[in-house]
């Protein structure tokens, strides 16, 4: 999702230097939608990894996998 966020940023840019300020301004929409939508899920992730870094953490399986993996 990022990479299509740079693409239609890429496109934006492009669009503008050449005048078209309607293609230009829907890419740039287009753009801050998708780099939105990305930045949302990384967080979404990144708290996920938080609560399961804190749950294996705190869990008493912690030894017991160590010891099962040996």
């Amino acid at each position: 999702m990022l990479r299509w966020a740079i693409i239609f940023l890429v496109i934006s840019l492009i669009a503008g230097g050449f005048g078209f300020t309607n293609i230009s301004a829907l890419a740039k929409k287009v753009a801050l939608i998708l780099f939105g939508l990305f930045f949302l899920g990384f967080l979404v992730l990144l708290g996920f990894a938080y609560l399961v870094a804190g749950a294996v953490n705190h869990s008493g399986m912690l030894p017991a996998l160590v010891a099962a993996s040996v």
